[in-house]
């Protein structure tokens, strides 16, 4: 009987708000958007299909990188496209150094850009030198693709040779090689390459290699990027060694995901 007894609301219980629902439309929850984790999706395989890429080009030479790349030009944009999202996150891109450093120089020297990329080199230094871009792919105007153990450049035709994260694979003796050929008497070999890739053999190694293949150093190296390092070299009176210099830049591998 207690219990279903009704209790008496008192005229303080009375004067407490209500506890009814309110008529206002309740606020929708904010969802994900899917345009977002799209993008996250595609940035993700864009990353797998680059490392990819990269791998393979620094592990095989360079007659098979252009084999595989002239039978697949699309590859070249994929790779592209990850290297330009790989330099989002550098605290200086190299390459803005280059182009300072030649710009400065005097006017009309002839510049090889060796894996030129989308040739932002002769784009940047354009009505000041005559740049000659090559790559394994043709993607922007005025490249040329090749090999560039081989270009079609004449013996003694540059200035400058550039070579800016370009020494890729087990080509790469090859590649100075045909700089030295391309250079003229005294001419400079321009290097940067990735820091990582000299933990297996050392900074002074690798300038005793190119010593060997007839380059001095112009001027001390600059490792002032905590990412690159960076050499010139002056084309030398010696004739090159005929045997390729043992030092072998460690490779880009990835870890699998």
């Amino acid at each position: 009987m207690g219990k279903n007894r009704r209790k008496k609301r008192s005229k303080k219980d009375a004067d407490k708000p209500s506890a009814a629902k309110s008529d206002a439309p309740a606020k929708p929850q904010a969802k994900k958007s899917s345009g977002s984790l799209a993008d996250k999706l595609r940035a993700r395989l864009a990353g797998g299909r680059f490392r990819s890429l990269n791998e393979a080009l620094y592990t095989n030479d360079g007659e098979e990188n252009f084999r595989r790349f002239q039978a697949e030009p699309e590859l070249a944009e994929a790779y592209h496209r990850g290297f330009r999202e790989q330099a989002r996150g550098w605290p200086r891109n190299p390459l803005d150094d280059v182009i300072a450093q030649l710009q400065a120089l005097p006017s009309r020297a002839v510049v090889a850009d060796m894996g030129c990329g989308d040739a932002r080199l002769a784009a940047e230094l354009r009505g000041r030198h005559d740049v000659r871009s090559f790559d394994l792919v043709a993607t922007a105007p005025g490249v040329i693709a090749c090999n560039i153990e081989r270009t079609p450049l004449e013996n003694g035709e540059c200035d400058v040779v550039v070579f800016c994260l370009a020494l890729m694979g087990p080509s790469l003796w090859r590649f100075v090689g045909e700089a030295f050929r391309v250079l003229k008497p005294g001419g400079l070999l321009k290097v940067v390459e990735v820091r990582s890739r000299f933990e297996d053999a050392s900074i002074g190694e690798f300038v005793a290699g190119c010593r060997s293949a007839g380059f001095d150093l112009a001027k001390p190296y600059d490792a002032s990027n905590r990412m690159f390092v960076a050499f010139d070299f002056q084309k030398s009176s010696r004739r090159p060694s005929k045997t390729d210099p043992a030092f072998a830049f460690r490779a880009c591998v990835y870890k699998k995901r």
